[in-house]
């Protein structure tokens, strides 16, 4: 990408896509296309295909996405089948049909299965059923993964795939019905240690599952580096895994959010709720080959995302945090 390159950033106002911003203004990019959810709709094909036809953009990064934590994908499953599959058929076969010269997807490491080996290779897409809670949302992502190499394949496009682990940073979610575990967590050590009348207890946070289960974090900023750092010097329709290669149980994290928002109380594991996939851990050998390694440590992140929270998710919990929709 050149610096006055047209780059269309879909899913701005998110969690993914507001960090994706963010590091194109550090590096000088400064031709930045974005529209909100009320400004462009991606499920309405038409909206799409005109607002392409009339911006033009040259690189796209489709960040734009309905999300969330095990009880919003229980919940809803239509939802999360159906918007991000119309969001993903709109915008990529507007961005073949109006000559993007690259596009970056964005998919999810829940593509692979349930109980994939580890660490998760590309190559293991497909070969196992996967996680019942979230399924809906991870075939959509699958099949935004196949468009982007089908359409590489028939009309020689430049879409390539990248699949982060969990991610968490400035503008998540802190919704503890619709969230995922870790900004969930650090609202509900937060609530308790602070005696808010809708904290469960103060003495005492409630954590879903066994604390078995193992997961990958990766800072969003550290994605957004790894998006653009891609979108400058990877071709190709193999699928590029994005995380840190290091996992921590769910038990631990629990215990280093604690810590870290200065928690005194005891944790309590719901055994009755589900703990999802057992272990989630990216084989990331093609991107480090490529040069590329995550610089922010799980505590550092953890505590600047705290710092977040505190300075801005708590003025106005509607309004600020992600609409990762947008």
């Amino acid at each position: 990408m050149e610096q006055n390159s047209k780059i269309y950033v879909a899913g701005h106002r998110g969690l993914v896509g507001s960090a994706i911003v963010r590091r194109l203004k550090e590096l000088g990019y400064i031709n930045l296309v974005l529209r909100s959810h009320a400004e462009l709709d991606l499920t309405r094909q038409r909206d799409v295909e005109l607002f392409f036809e009339k911006e033009r953009p040259e690189y796209v990064f489709l960040a734009a996405a309905k999300v969330g934590g095990i009880w919003a994908n229980n919940t809803y499953p239509a939802d999360f089948i159906y918007k991000n599959l119309m969001m993903q058929n709109c915008a990529l076969n507007a961005a073949y049909l109006y000559g993007v010269r690259k596009l970056l997807f964005l998919g999810s490491s829940c593509i692979y299965p349930k109980n994939c080996p580890q660490p998760m290779r590309d190559d293991y897409l497909l070969s196992g059923s996967l996680e019942p809670t979230n399924e809906p949302y991870a075939v959509a992502k699958i099949a935004g993964i196949k468009m982007c190499q089908s359409y590489n394949r028939q009309h020689g496009t430049n879409f390539i795939s990248v699949m982060p682990t969990n991610l968490y940073g400035p503008n998540d979610n802190f919704d503890l019905e619709t969230s995922h575990v870790l900004p969930a967590l650090i609202r509900k050590f937060h609530e308790a240690k602070m005696g808010l009348s809708d904290a469960q207890s103060t003495s005492s946070v409630v954590v879903w599952g066994t604390g078995n289960a193992r997961r990958e974090f990766l800072h969003v900023d550290d994605l957004s580096n790894a998006c653009v750092f891609l979108m400058n010097h990877f071709d190709g329709s193999e699928i590029v895994n994005i995380g840190t290669g290091e996992d921590i149980s769910i038990r631990d994290l629990a215990l280093l959010i604690k810590k870290i928002v200065g928690f005194e109380g005891r944790l309590i594991f719901d055994s009755s709720k589900p703990d999802g996939t057992p272990r989630k851990l990216l084989d990331i050998t093609r991107l480090t080959n490529l040069g590329w390694k995550a610089q922010i440590s799980l505590e550092e992140g953890i505590s600047t995302t705290y710092e977040w929270y505190r300075t801005f998710g708590l003025q106005g919990m509607k309004g600020i945090q992600a609409k990762h929709c947008e």
